[in-house]
């Protein structure tokens, strides 16, 4: 091949690669997924179905065809590229499951193309923010985690000791095993119910019971999550600086303890030098 055929290819390869990154494009292929998202609603009416349901899956199969076009058309910008991103990735597993045929054992598969209006998070840069956020906020909230199932084991195990062995039918059943005990403080903890539906029967057999929820509500209701929502908060911030030093944009993004010590070891690097320098000159003095 040429070196001016490869030139043409490699131009019009990045002409594509600007369409596809265009804010336009993008801007039609959300219009599409919102549409799409409204259409794949109307078809779980009966009446709309029977009335203009032929051209319902006649607009489905077009943007379908639509995602798949624009996935082709990014393939062939970027080649192996493609496969790097974690959002291609995501796009092609999406409109892929939109292809296998809905019929027969699979006709449970035609339900899953609502997942396409998922692809609004890889299109809209806020919701992958979002995203990466949650990703990165992980490993915190594991450790969050365990330390939840900690409390819940230990609180299950004394609840089901301290109420599960009275006779009364509703003791048996919320906290008769550990299990049970479990899933009831579950319930308490997401404030459902929790005090007329548990807490206060279980205070007419034992009126001390107070002791033991009112804790066990503030620890994991009100601390924990507020842990959560530390962790998702701070994570947001580190997902937003790292897309800030990915775009070559530091902007107002938020300076973390780590920049600091980089600048503070940055100056004490200076004055090292200056001082030789100075020393330097005295010796040729």
């Amino acid at each position: 091949m040429s070196t001016e055929s490869q030139s043409s290819i490699f131009g019009f390869r990045a002409k594509i690669e600007h369409f596809v990154e265009h804010r336009y494009f993008t801007a039609i292929i959300t219009i599409l997924i919102l549409v799409n998202a409204v259409t794949l609603g109307l078809e779980t009416d009966r009446d709309v179905m029977a009335s203009i349901g032929p051209q319902l899956h006649v607009f489905d199969t077009v943007i379908l065809l639509v995602f798949t076009a624009e996935l082709i058309l990014k393939f062939y910008a970027y080649r192996l590229s493609f496969f790097r991103s974690g959002w291609n990735w995501f796009d092609l597993i999406i409109v892929g499951i939109a292809w296998i045929p809905a019929s027969g054992n699979l006709s449970v598969m035609r339900a899953l193309r609502v997942l396409r209006v998922l692809r609004l998070i890889s299109v809209v840069p806020q919701m992958r923010r979002v995203i990466s956020a949650i990703g990165h906020s992980i490993p915190g909230m594991i450790s969050v985690v365990g330390v939840l199932g900690l409390i819940f084991y230990v609180s299950s195990v004394l609840a089901t000791r301290l109420f599960g062995m009275h006779p009364d039918p509703n003791m048996q059943e919320w906290f008769g095993s550990i299990s049970a005990s479990a899933y009831t403080l579950f319930q308490i903890m997401t404030l459902e119910s929790w005090s007329m539906g548990v807490v206060r029967p279980t205070m007419e057999l034992f009126p001390w019971a107070w002791s033991f929820f009112l804790p066990f509500i503030i620890i994991t209701s009100f601390a924990v999550l507020n842990f959560f929502i530390g962790i998702i908060v701070d994570s947001m911030q580190i997902a937003q600086k790292l897309e800030a030093e990915e775009e070559g944009k530091q902007g107002d993004q938020p300076v973390t303890r780590k920049d600091f010590d980089a600048l503070l070891a940055k100056i004490e690097t200076l004055e090292m030098l200056a001082r030789d320098s100075q020393k330097e000159k005295g010796r040729g003095n």
